[in-house]
Formats: C-alpha cells, structure tokens, sequence
C-alpha cells in the first residue's frame, strides 16, 4: 500500500488535471478521496494513501516526475517451454516502491525473462523516472540487449526492439547482469506467478 508524502491540494490539483474525478472523503480525518480502477487514493494532513489491488497508475500520477531507480526483472518457465511467470521489483533510495507478477501463459525462459523485463520498464515509465538502473540474472538477455550477443531468435529479436524502445523514455540507463542472490525478490514473484500458471 503506497504512501505518498505530499501537499494534498497539489496533489488533489494534479489528479483533477488527469481527469480523475475526487470526491470528499468519508471521515474527518479524510481530506479527500479519488478512485481509478480498482485503486483509491485517500488524502489525509500531508499524505496520500493508495488501497487496492492495482495502485501503480494512480501513484504515477501523484509521484513527482523524475528520479533514479533501481529495477531488478526475473522470468521462467516450468518446462521449456511451459506454463510461465514474471516478476519485477522498483527500488528507490525509499524503499521498493512497486513490485509486479503475473502469470503469461506457455513460454520458454527466455521469453518470460523479456517479458518481465517489459513489465519492469514500463512500470518505470509510468512512474516517471528518468534515470534508471537495471538488473536480471539472465545473462543471454542482459548481453543481447546490450548489443554483445546476436539474438537470432525472430520472436526474442521482437523482444529487443520493444525493450530499446522502452529504453528511449529515459534519459540515462545501465542493464547489468546480477546473481540470483542479489535478484531474490523478483525471482521469487516469479516462482509465486509460475505457482498460479
């Protein structure tokens, strides 16, 4: 459950330009609430507290834009291919500000490891940030991002495009391969979402 510390009436002003429509809130201790999706932000003295299910867009739009992040992505299989999962984790010197998994079908490692480095990137995006830190214990995708392997797969090289264009969105970026160890929490929303498939 995100927590924003903030100017609630900045904060109010800037939903309302997005088009989000804010109600009263319903105790005296509410300043005001805003709903969107299945997510609500509910603005108390210097805060605003986002409940639901998917918080991610109401965040984004409240954070201030800008900042560096650290993103960590991971993906497998069960199989290979076979029912797959994703999972990825933002990191800010506050804390881990959004972490992600979902379940996407029958893939190979290596998709499910692009795919959660999509998911990954275009959670950054939505946030704002400009400077972003990347890391994956894939070293095949790492190094076929960064241009030092060949990605002859056609469906992997589609991929790559899409996370170059993602990339585009940031003004400085690294990608670098990690140890599992260091990538624990992505893996394990991974491992969470390959236990749904």
């Amino acid at each position: 459950m995100p927590v924003i510390e903030c100017d609630v009436d900045v904060a109010r002003k800037r939903l309302e330009d997005q088009g989000v429509t804010v109600e009263p809130g319903n105790t005296e201790h509410e300043r005001w609430r805003a709903s969107q999706g299945d997510a609500t932000a509910v603005a108390y003295e210097n805060k605003v507290v986002i409940q639901g299910a998917n918080p991610r867009t109401l965040e984004a739009l409240l954070r201030e834009e800008g900042g560096r992040a650290h993103v960590y992505f991971d993906g497998g299989a069960r199989g290979n291919p076979g029912p797959a999962g994703i999972g990825w984790v933002i990191v800010t010197s506050d804390g881990i500000v959004a972490e992600g998994s979902e379940t996407i079908g029958r893939a190979t490692n290596n998709q499910a490891e692009y795919e959660a480095l999509i998911a990954a990137l275009e959670a950054a995006r939505d946030y704002g940030y400009d400077e972003l830190h990347v890391r994956g214990d894939s070293e095949l995708i790492v190094k076929q991002v960064r241009g030092e392997y060949n990605t002859n797969n056609p469906e992997l090289r589609e991929k790559r495009v899409t996370v170059h264009e993602l990339l585009r969105h940031f003004d400085e970026w690294t990608l670098e391969h990690v140890p599992r160890e260091v990538n624990s929490r992505a893996d394990e929303l991974a491992n969470e979402a390959m236990d749904q498939a």
